[in-house]
């Protein structure tokens, strides 16, 4: 069995990655969010992975992603607004039907499903800042399979020789 979610997760990165914008600006998409970031951001993590369907031919995974979405305003400005509205647009690009699931066959997997777990909303209030944050988790259920090319290909076929 090999581990999916890093593949996953960089495909979301990627799909997002000069894809949202908010304001008239790119939203930045973090996998770790720099010290000097500045809001609105977004960032991808892996959360959990679990094995499905025991069965002697394949494996299958469900890989489940967290991506949040970070907005912040000054004291007694601003709303959750911009938050929705950047969720909205990070669902429209991740959360798809069967002809927009990420592409993993070079990696060795094939996504065969992928749902919306659930989308919970933050309001925190710091000294400076209201900060406004959207944790979205993202299943994407996957099957091991034979890569199609690059360098996982080549290691398959040097374990198999």
């Amino acid at each position: 069995m090999i581990e999916a979610l890093h593949f996953i997760r960089k495909a979301i990165i990627d799909r997002l990655t000069d894809s949202i914008v908010s304001n008239g600006i790119y939203v930045d998409v973090y996998n770790r969010v720099p010290s000097n970031a500045t809001e609105p951001f977004i960032k991808v993590y892996s959360l959990q992975n679990n094995e499905l369907d025991f069965n002697r031919d394949s494996f299958m995974l469900e890989c489940i992603t967290r991506i949040e979405v970070v907005t912040a305003f000054d004291s007694d400005s601003g709303g959750e607004l911009q938050c929705n509205q950047i969720v909205s647009d990070v669902l429209k690009l991740v959360r798809t039907r069967s002809n927009g699931y990420f592409d993993l066959s070079s990696n060795g997997f094939n996504v065969y499903t992928s749902v919306l777990e659930n989308t919970s909303y933050f309001e925190e209030d710091a000294d400076d800042k209201t900060y406004f944050r959207a944790v979205i988790d993202l299943s994407n259920k996957v099957q091991q399979i034979d890569p199609t090319g690059g360098l996982q290909s080549e290691l398959q076929n040097e374990l198999q020789s």
